[in-house]
């Protein structure tokens, strides 16, 4: 396989300082299976990669002993996939087909990902598949509180690992995890230590490619979301909440379309991640949507329904976006998309 007719998967690894980013990627890039992944790191030294160089690429770049590519952010995340793309192409570096991007801790994800969603990715045949987020067990409770690039890599995260448990005791471990549930509540969590995991945890996850599972759609949004989640999202004081709009009659493409176009044009800077599965009208399968800030990706089909009931829920997760209000807007768009002309 050369990587150039497959799409190539993207997976991002954020955290705040001093969750355990650099750990997990020495453990990562350690790995047997990595021949095939370029690694994408915000600065080379801190991850304190000491193997014997193989091959120097290009500027910055290094081949280790197992295959794995490992690169800094040159400038634009976007120029440094076009370099990687280029390079593999002139046969300078060996083919691949996945990335894995570590960001900053100080890092507000979003606009990664805006990159990543953006034509200029796809059109290279790039596939944004998951993010992932570690959450310091010890200090990450003090950091949702204080830092607001902390609440959106957890918020935003499709996975979300729970590290130094071994520091923390269990009911401030406990008491974490119900804090990063209620802040996202669709997100697998799970705990880490010394930055040992199987990689396929990260690797199988798949929520940016919903087209490509089967008909689990409860599975896909979230078992949580999937029943009524009944906690109060703001209770500890955050400005970000995930909130869920359902409506059980199909509802028309237009119209939905206009509403979630509404809200990435009037609230985008606000909105960290879209996701949902709508009942839309005519349709027999169910439509996959998802996007972020003032990014909506193209919806996609999942291959059935299921064990599940027909119906449309969406999953938001914004800073100070009221759920009444969003819920009112769709009503409002449906009632005019209905009304007699």
């Amino acid at each position: 396989m050369d990587g150039s007719d497959a799409a190539i998967a993207v997976y991002v690894i954020t955290g705040f300082l001093g969750s355990g980013k650099t750990t997990l990627l020495n453990h990562l890039v350690n790995g047997r299976d990595m021949s095939d992944t370029a690694v994408i790191i915000n600065e080379f030294g801190e991850v304190g990669i000491d193997h014997a160089l193989v091959e120097s690429s290009f500027e910055d770049a290094v081949l280790l002993n197992n295959g794995c590519l490992c690169c800094t952010i040159r400038g634009d995340l976007l120029d440094t996939l076009e370099t990687l793309i280029v390079r593999r192409n002139m046969g300078r570096i060996p083919p691949f087909r996945r990335v894995v991007i570590e960001t900053t801790g100080l890092a507000d994800p979003a606009p990664i990902l805006q990159s990543l969603l953006s034509d200029a990715v796809t059109s290279r045949n790039f596939q944004l598949r998951g993010i992932t987020t570690l959450v310091d067990a010890v200090h990450g409770w003090a950091q949702l509180d204080d830092q607001l690039e902390s609440r959106k890599q957890a918020a935003i995260a499709d996975l979300l690992l729970l590290s130094k448990t071994d520091l923390a005791s269990d009911d401030k471990a406990a008491r974490l995890v119900e804090r990063l549930k209620d802040l996202n509540p669709s997100a697998q969590i799970a705990e880490i230590r010394d930055g040992q995991i199987e990689p396929e945890i990260i690797f199988a996850l798949n929520a940016f490619d919903a087209g490509l599972k089967g008909g689990d759609v409860q599975a896909w949004l979230g078992e949580e979301l999937a029943s009524a989640h009944s906690h109060d999202v703001n209770r500890h004081g955050d400005d970000i909440s995930a909130f869920a709009i359902t409506r059980n009659a199909p509802l028309p493409w237009p119209a939905v379309r206009r509403w979630l176009q509404s809200i990435a044009s009037l609230r985008g800077g606000d909105v960290l991640r879209i996701k949902g599965i709508l009942d839309i009208e005519g349709c027999a399968q169910p439509v996959v949507i998802h996007g972020i800030q003032t990014t909506l990706h193209q919806p996609k089909l999942l291959e059935g329904w299921g064990n599940e009931a027909k119906s449309s829920r969406v999953v938001i997760i914004a800073r100070n976006l009221n759920a009444d209000g969003v819920s009112a807007a769709l009503d409002k768009v449906l009632a005019a998309y209905l009304a007699p002309i």
